[in-house]
């Protein structure tokens, strides 16, 4: 275990007690800090009181949605990572969830090791890629506005294409794959082929390169594609 991550500070939104305890003794037992809470109003007293480095919210809570509990918290510019953890698993569930503002989501039942992997993940992200508008080098996207710019000036991006680059640079990093490309555009009510995939990364590289934008999209040949920093000269 890392010394940086015995000093991470964590809140879990939880009101199963025993699934709560259980959640609790894994982070712990891995060394992070663990701030409790089981509804919205306790969830949002916590995020305002405490500089937390993760939260790890239920959706079903006593006193309300946790996705409502998210979408109030971003509109406020909170940008600390949010990890969901519900028994809602299909398609349009994740889709909504990482619509209002969530930056990870995982499947109830819990398993303890791959709850681990996913909080080493989202702690290792910059924190200049979480909240409403993600940043990386001179590019950013103001979710709330729906607009992409390169030092501040703007890129003309279609819907499809706003929603590709939004998730890749939620990403920053880490390798997306196509599947979950597809599940992410599901919603527009088509399958989409690899062709059309390779369709939007190409028009996205076009308008990023148009708008002189220092990020570079790898692909990773039969698998999916890779959002980075170009690196200096």
């Amino acid at each position: 275990m890392q010394d940086a991550d015995s000093k991470m500070h964590i809140l879990l939104v939880e009101d199963n007690l025993r699934l709560q305890e259980l959640i609790e003794q894994a982070l712990r037992g891995a060394g992070y800090r663990v701030d409790l809470a089981t509804t919205v109003a306790e969830l949002l007293t916590a995020a305002a009181a405490v500089a937390y480095d993760l939260l790890i919210v239920d959706l079903m809570l006593p006193d309300g949605d946790g996705l409502d509990a998210i979408r109030t918290l971003r509109a406020q510019r909170f940008s600390v990572p949010i990890l969901i953890m519900t028994a809602r698993g299909s398609i349009d569930d994740r889709v909504r969830g990482l619509d209002a503002g969530a930056d990870d989501y995982l499947i109830k039942p819990i398993h303890q090791a791959e709850l681990l992997a996913h909080v080493r993940a989202l702690l290792r992200r910059p924190a200049e890629v979480m909240g409403p508008i993600l940043r990386i080098g001179n590019t950013e996207f103001d979710e709330a506005m729906a607009e992409v710019r390169c030092s501040g000036k703007p890129v003309r991006l279609r819907l499809r294409e706003r929603r590709l680059l939004a998730l890749l640079m939620r990403r920053s990093g880490f390798l997306v794959s196509k599947n979950m490309i597809e599940e992410a555009l599901s919603e527009f009510g088509r399958e989409m082929s690899a062709n059309a995939i390779e369709a939007l990364i190409s028009r996205i590289r076009r308008a990023l390169s148009d708008a002189r934008s220092d990020v570079v999209i790898e692909t990773v040949r039969g698998v999916g594609y890779r959002l980075t920093a170009a690196k200096g000269e």
